[in-house]
């Protein structure tokens, strides 16, 4: 008898416990976490502007299957035009995995190593950043430097740089966050420098690099290095809440790419077929992950490969809120994609 009653407590406890935590959940998550799951992708993108989202693009390739491309919303609001899943995007850091292939190559051609440090690479820089004579490019890569963030720099993105150069200023003479090898924190300016690294050790521009040593072989023509190489028209537009401008023509260093190119991407670099050889791919693997996320003023990207489903889903949305729970809404969004695409496989 005391038995029973002690569960029945742990099961009150256990009820109470769940209400108070759903008590404290923001309403705008709650709302769209315990919203029943559609049967299709489609359905559940339609829901975008239920999200807070003016625009959104998804893209499904499931091995030995046709790939599958959903929009919603739109591309251009102000206009009214209807959202295009083959729309340029500015795939922020997701380009990070570009770079973290090409530092590989570089290395596994006996161009870099990465045990030396960053003032073997850019002695300039000794005395200006903390540690340069103990900073590992492997510790660039993997963001365990301790270099402060430059988009950490109070109201950053208020008035955004535009060169490499204005925003390494920003973090010049700064104390590092901590000694080299003993942290991590995610830090744009490690990516940054290593770009710089490589720009003079090929002597050329690292996006020429990405494209001949990665974009030409799989052949992914819409991938660009910036607004400055395409047509203004063919990227969508993008959205800060509560900021009425449209966001496209700001001239953040961002790459641009179609979700389609951006799965094509991730699928070879999962299945290795971006490397030249073993050799290469071990390199990789040691150094950097195989999927990333991206997030600027009117941009977020989501690049993932999902092994259980054999899958890779892509999802762009066009609207951002630092400040509130938009990042927290796309990735609900993302997450039930894959649900429903797991219920199906």
């Amino acid at each position: 008898m005391i038995k029973k009653k002690s569960k029945q407590i742990i099961r009150i406890l256990l009820l109470i416990g769940t209400a108070t935590s759903l008590y404290f959940v923001p309403w705008p998550i709650l709302k769209v976490w315990i919203t029943p799951l559609p049967e299709t992708v489609q359905k559940q993108v339609d829901k975008a502007n239920n999200y807070g989202f003016d625009g959104i693009i998804v893209y499904v390739d499931k091995k030995g299957e046709k790939p599958e491309f959903y929009a919603s919303g739109h591309k251009n609001r102000e206009n009214e035009v209807p959202a295009d899943p083959h729309s340029l995007f500015k795939i922020a850091s997701v380009n990070k995995l570009y770079i973290a292939v090409a530092i590989t190559k570089l290395v596994n051609d006996g161009y870099l190593a990465l045990d030396k440090v960053l003032d073997d690479y850019l002695p300039e820089l000794k005395g200006r950043i903390e540690y340069a004579d103990k900073i590992t490019l492997k510790m660039m890569v993997q963001h365990t430097s301790g270099i402060p963030n430059f988009t950490d720099t109070k109201n950053y993105w208020i008035t955004p740089k535009e060169t490499a150069d204005e925003n390494l200023t920003l973090v010049l003479d700064l104390p590092a966050n901590f000694k080299p090898g003993e942290a991590y924190q995610y830090s744009n300016t490690n990516y940054l420098l290593l770009d710089k690294i490589m720009n003079r050790i090929i002597g050329y521009d690292t996006f020429r690099y990405i494209q001949q040593e990665i974009l030409i072989p799989l052949n992914l023509k819409q991938t660009f290095g910036s607004i400055n190489d395409v047509n203004m028209d063919d990227i969508i537009s993008g959205y800060y809440v509560g900021y009425d401008r449209d966001l496209k023509t700001d001239n953040i260093d961002s790459m641009l790419a179609t979700a389609e190119d951006v799965g094509k991407f991730i699928r070879a670099l999962n299945d290795g077929s971006v490397f030249k050889n073993k050799e290469e791919q071990e390199i990789y693997s040691s150094i950097y992950k195989y999927e990333h996320t991206g997030l600027i003023p009117g941009y977020q990207t989501i690049a993932r490969y999902h092994k259980h489903i054999d899958t890779v889903v892509i999802q762009f949305t066009n609207t951002v809120d630092f400040e509130g729970y938009n990042w927290t809404l796309s990735e609900i969004m993302y997450n039930r994609i894959v649900k429903i695409l797991s219920n199906k496989n």
